[in-house]
């Protein structure tokens, strides 16, 4: 089989409707916009959320709250969490990821103090919590901050 041998599968391509050529052709003269009125025109329709006139819905309703649009989002993993890799392992970013304790990295990762570490680990993340570098130091473990 060749590239200038290829052909859609039987069925696959279904041909669009020609619309305004004559009455046999079951969509003529109106086209299939109806009679008259706004839609029958070209370009006619109206915008995303008018209701003909009356006070859309999205005024009238209050406008409450603010959104942050500095705000930085940390990805959250327990020292608890950290159980779960061997020995004098050196834990990053991306091996969190990789073991599933992580979704998306998002600003960074801060590591929370919830639970007891077991094991030395060096922890490299974005942040850590007084509790959680603490935890990890005491398990004879070391803190590297990711810049």
């Amino acid at each position: 089989m060749k590239l200038n041998e290829l052909k859609f599968t039987e069925g696959s391509r279904k041909k669009g409707v020609r619309v305004g050529r004559g009455i046999a052709s079951g969509c003529g003269k109106t086209s299939g916009r109806g009679m008259n009125g706004q839609n029958k025109r070209s370009g006619g329709g109206v915008r995303l959320g008018f209701e003909g006139g009356q006070m859309p819905l999205y005024r009238i309703l209050p406008k409450i709250g603010f959104t942050n649009f500095t705000r930085k989002v940390y990805a959250v993993v327990n020292v608890k969490d950290l159980n779960k890799f061997d020995e004098g392992t050196v834990v990053t970013p991306v091996l969190l990821k990789e073991a599933g304790l992580i979704k998306k990295e998002y600003c960074g990762v801060k590591i929370l103090g919830n639970g007891t570490l077991e094991k030395k680990l060096t922890v490299s993340a974005h942040k850590f919590s007084a509790s959680a570098s603490q935890a990890i130091e005491k398990a004879g473990g070391k803190v590297e901050v990711i810049a």
